[in-house]
């Protein structure tokens, strides 16, 4: 690439090629001024990450089509693109859900194939800028910075140079990440997503699952595709099992309307009595619900490091189960295995794995309400923890050694990274960097809700325009 032309590489190097990474380029290059863009993913494909490269059509997206535009001026975005694609066959599947266009959960594949066009499209936009977009596949194990910019370190030796760095590394799934102290539950675990995999069980042999959220609903729907019918044990903390979404009327904007609602007591105080009049008047208590997610952002900010400890000791189970909530397809079969008395929902505590041997593994669990541990055994555990957000304990060459290097240091309550209000990453000594930012899951502490395609697309449009306008840059 140096060879190509004097000075860095690029002018944006980004880090990780998923939704965030591919969002941004998009975003960038529909801005006039020339600029060179360079996207550093391991994967061969650019949109997909670790959410969108899901291959099985029961792995879906958790929102409904009308929520999930990645275009955030546009919210019927992929509503159209998905009627099309349907149109021209695309979906043959898609008349299984018998709702209009707008009410479907595509699979996460196809949503994958949704970006990838959207990319496809804002290169040609890009080209008669001067903008330029680049894949290098591979993967950043280091990064450096200077007055001049970045360097950052591919696994296979090479550099990279640019101008400005951005970390839209996603999501690090737990079941996939190596993780320091805690890497024996994987080690005995097999992949919540890999279907074939699971068609090497026992069909009939008890499944242990460890966490009750949305991974877990991944894991359900893994197991039936592969023709597993045995009995199915859930374990975690509080025994609550995600919602399953539904389309509720619209609703009015109560914390619009009453700015003196500020911490976490006050909301859902407020938030139950919505709900509760939402009953009386007939109407889903998911409509109240909606209302909040926009304000989410503003309420985390200014709330203290206390206030924030409170949620996330006290509340934050039910706003997971409530908010993050299950498609109806995947919320219907766990219904029906739950019916037929194969699945079972444990509140209970994990305490130990104790391995995998001769076709059966062992586990030790707290149940609620007890003092004593408990063993349990099935043929196959599977790891459905979720994401793990602690950048500290994830144990891949980048954290650490950004980390070491004192680039970065962990976000509110250990949750990503610290960055400021528009993505630029704090440091160690707590200065913010004019070279570095950050995007997407990594800015989990900072926004609390971050990982959501609303969130990314409309984190990528403020941080293209923030790039842009920097002085570095071509205007």
């Amino acid at each position: 690439m140096s060879a190509e032309h004097n000075g860095p590489d690029a002018d944006i190097l980004i880090v990780g090629g998923g939704l965030s990474g591919t969002m941004l380029a998009v975003q960038l290059l529909r801005l006039p001024g020339q600029r060179r863009i360079v996207i550093v993913e391991s994967r061969s494909e650019l949109g997909r990450g670790e959410a969108y490269s899901a291959t099985e059509l029961g792995h879906t997206l958790n929102g409904n089509a009308a929520r999930m535009s990645v275009d955030p001026d546009d919210v019927d975005d992929l509503t159209r693109w998905l009627t099309d694609c349907i149109a021209a066959g695309g979906w043959p599947e898609s008349d299984q859900q018998h709702v209009p266009v707008a009410e479907l959960f595509p699979p996460r594949g196809l949503f994958g194939l949704y970006v990838q066009k959207r990319l496809a499209e804002a290169r040609v936009v890009g080209e008669r800028y001067g903008s330029t977009v680049e894949h290098v596949r591979g993967e950043v194990t280091d990064l450096q910075t200077d007055a001049a910019g970045l360097r950052i370190t591919l696994a296979n030796g090479e550099h990279l140079t640019g101008r400005f760095g951005v970390l839209a590394t996603g999501m690090f799934a737990a079941a996939r990440t190596p993780q320091r102290d805690s890497n024996a539950l994987n080690a005995a675990a097999v992949d919540p997503w890999d279907v074939n995999a699971m068609r090497q069980l026992d069909p009939q042999g008890r499944v242990l699952i460890i966490g009750s959220g949305l991974t877990m609903v991944d894991a359900v729907v893994s197991l039936e595709q592969a023709g597993h019918r045995g009995p199915i044990a859930v374990f975690s903390r509080h025994g609550l099992l995600p919602h399953v979404r539904r389309q509720p009327p619209t609703w009015p904007d109560f914390l619009a309307a009453d700015p003196n609602i500020r911490s976490t007591r006050q909301l859902v105080r407020a938030l139950r009595e919505q709900c509760a009049q939402a009953a009386e008047q007939g109407i889903d208590w998911q409509a109240p619900l909606d209302t909040v997610r926009v304000h989410i952002p503003r309420l985390w900010s200014q709330a203290s490091d206390l206030q924030r400890r409170q949620f996330v000791r006290h509340v934050r189970p039910w706003w997971e189960s409530h908010h993050h909530r299950s498609p109806p397809p995947s919320a219907h079969l766990l219904e029906r295995l739950i019916g037929e008395g194969r699945l079972h929902i444990h509140a209970a505590s994990l305490l130990s794995v104790e391995g995998a041997q001769a076709g059966e593994v062992c586990i030790s669990v707290r149940y609620r309400g007890q003092d004593k541990a408990t063993k349990e055994s099935g043929a196959a555990l599977i790891n459905s923890t979720g994401i793990q957000y602690d950048w500290r304990r994830v144990d891949r060459a980048l954290p650490r050694n950004l980390l070491a290097r004192g680039l970065i240091q962990a976000g509110p309550l250990a949750l990503g990274i610290a960055a400021d209000a528009g993505g630029a990453v704090m440091d160690a000594e707590g200065r913010i960097s004019a070279r570095l930012y950050a995007m997407g899951p990594p800015l989990r502490g900072v926004w609390w809700e971050s990982t959501a395609v609303t969130d990314v697309a409309l984190q990528a449009k403020a941080l293209a325009v923030r790039l842009a306008a920097s002085s570095h840059l071509p205007a």
